[in-house]
């Protein structure tokens, strides 16, 4: 019993200096989280997250397996307001979830390296190793993708990558293919609605 009585004293106060840690998840603990599935993007969603996803926080942590610290905010977007959350880790933005008027998730960008696609492709893979031409594939990105090229993935019209790489020309045309096969993947996109 002599031996019991500094652990149960002791436990509380380990337990109340843990919590205070931002990072640390206690669920990341569980044995049922060792051995479980890591977020993957496929045709359906990202993880856990599908078009029937609600864009509140809880719903998103759930989806996500708790990997990720979530923060919220609010963005301009064709003229209307539009809600996303921004999954963090290691003081990055690992993905960015946007919401739907309607208040269910309608895109997620995956930034997260460690996150693959079912089909295999992950960040920094090369145009090259994915497409033989752009063309029928790809376009010029637009908006924070202006500098991009969106190819859309052969195998789902939900999902797409934006490759990134040198290009000295003008900004409005896309590269040829022999400049693009060396450009990498930097963002793969998964949208409710199939890609344009």
């Amino acid at each position: 019993m002599k031996q019991l009585r500094p652990l149960v004293i002791g436990l509380p106060i380990l337990l109340a200096g843990c919590s205070t840690l931002s990072d640390f998840s206690w669920s990341s603990l569980s044995p049922f989280n060792w051995f479980g599935s890591a977020v993957t993007v496929k045709d359906s969603g990202v993880g856990g997250i599908n078009a029937g996803t609600a864009l509140d926080q809880q719903a998103l942590n759930k989806a996500l397996n708790n990997d990720y610290r979530l923060r919220n905010g609010m963005e301009t977007h064709n003229g209307g307001i539009r809600s996303f959350y921004q999954a963090v880790k290691d003081n990055e933005v690992k993905l960015t979830v946007y919401g739907s008027s309607a208040g269910r998730v309608e895109r997620v960008v995956v930034a997260d390296k460690t996150v693959p696609t079912e089909w295999g492709v992950k960040i920094g893979d090369r145009f090259s190793s994915l497409y033989s031409k752009a063309f029928g594939a790809c376009r010029k990105g637009t908006d924070e993708d202006q500098d991009g090229v969106v190819c859309a993935a052969q195998q789902s019209a939900h999902v797409s990558y934006v490759f990134t790489g040198n290009w000295h020309g003008p900004d409005s045309l896309m590269p040829a293919d022999d400049t693009l096969k060396d450009w990498q993947i930097s963002k793969i996109v998964w949208q409710a609605n199939a890609a344009q």
